[in-house]
């Protein structure tokens, strides 16, 4: 059975630098679960960043339960049905157009929850369509002249206000997105408690830039001094810090390419979604461009678009070899599925001491349950 491996070591390194460029510039720090949510190690995490991110109830309710510090939610549109149970363990919600603003704020209000709207600062950054919430025609903010279109009593409510723009990016494209903000949306600030710059900010990939994202952020503290800064990293928190081991199952006669399709117990389609949504081909421990060997590895679904990516080793494969790629704390876990009937992989938490503690095993029980 394949295993997604979470490293402590590599998680704590992350968190440090979070904790870091939070202490020195001076703002607040969010984990977005989103990208990752695994409650075992939240009281690790919970003594670097100040709480978490939420998108829906059910998240919101693991943040508050397993994570505690504060507590946030966006939503393109809230459910009125579930509005009594937000409000009653968040801290700041952000409704995504003027009129659920008008449908829920004030009651947020009246029950001590902070009130914000996410905007739009049309300025597009993301390198891919989907991710890129500032595309045309996107439904993530509210642009400014929708706003001031917008009953004027919808800006009395606010304390704060949202953008997100930003996906596996710098502090150049940061740069250029707060200035986009700053133009369209400066002048309501003074009036605002708080502001957040969203998720997507890769802090703590190799080469990022962190002193210059400490500067940016005391620069606009300056020029805001009255304001809160929060961002909300997900990947930034996990990155690099899982793995997904699998075994080779099958390996059949190469190709007229010369490549030989080889099956493994771990899917795209199921354990790493984003590789076909992306899409993107994850790195291999010990597969090197140029090498002779080559292997298309694909899982073991009926679905013929199953394929991970072609890799190259200077050894030959065989059935029963482990294959390890890297990188899948983030986002495989909480995109992973049981199509055609694949068990979900194991999840182990490797402590900082070596030792392996395997924290949830899945089942037929967990598969039959799941579709009623």
């Amino acid at each position: 059975m394949p295993r997604y491996i979470i490293d402590e070591a590599s998680l704590r390194r992350n968190l440090e630098i979070l904790k870091h460029v939070a202490d020195e510039a001076g703002v607040k720090i969010l984990l977005a679960q989103k990208a990752y949510s695994c409650a075992a190690t939240y009281p690790l995490c919970a003594r670097y960043l100040s709480g978490t991110t939420a998108s829906s109830l059910f998240e919101a309710k693991h943040g508050h339960d397993n994570f505690g510090g504060e507590t946030h939610i966006f939503a393109p549109a809230f459910d009125a049905g579930e509005m009594d149970d937000i409000l009653a363990i968040v801290d700041h919600i952000v409704f995504n157009s003027p009129r659920q603003v008008a449908l829920f704020g004030k009651t947020a209000k009246e029950r001590g929850v902070s009130v914000a709207l996410r905007v739009n600062p049309e300025v597009s950054v993301a390198t891919t369509a989907a991710y890129d919430p500032c595309r045309p025609s996107s439904r993530l903010g509210v642009r400014r002249r929708d706003l001031d279109a917008a009953d004027g009593k919808t800006v009395a409510l606010l304390d704060g206000l949202h953008f997100h723009c930003l996906c596996e990016q710098g502090v150049e494209e940061l740069r250029k997105v707060l200035a986009g903000f700053e133009e369209k949306f400066g002048d309501l600030l003074p009036r605002m408690k708080w502001v957040n710059f969203g998720g997507g900010h890769h802090i703590t990939r190799a080469g990022y830039d962190v002193a210059a994202l400490i500067g940016l952020l005391r620069d606009f503290r300056r020029r805001h001094p009255g304001l809160e800064i929060y961002l909300e990293p997900g990947e930034a928190v996990a990155l690099n810090a899982g793995t997904l081991e699998a075994v080779v199952l099958e390996i059949q006669p190469a190709g007229d390419d010369g490549i030989a399709n080889t099956i493994l117990d771990t899917s795209a389609a199921c354990h790493m979604p984003d590789v076909i949504e992306m899409p993107y081909t994850p790195r291999v421990v010990g597969a090197a461009a140029g090498a002779k060997h080559k292997y298309r590895f694909g899982g073991p679904t009926c679905l013929a678009g199953d394929e991970i990516g072609v890799y190259a080793f200077e050894r030959p494969l065989k059935p029963g070899d482990k294959v390890v790629f890297e990188d899948m704390a983030i986002y495989s876990m909480v995109k992973n599925n049981t199509f055609n009937g694949i068990n979900l992989p194991s999840i182990v938490l490797r402590h900082e001491d070596g030792i392996e503690q395997t924290l949830r095993t899945f089942s037929y029980e967990d598969f039959a349950a799941r579709l009623g």
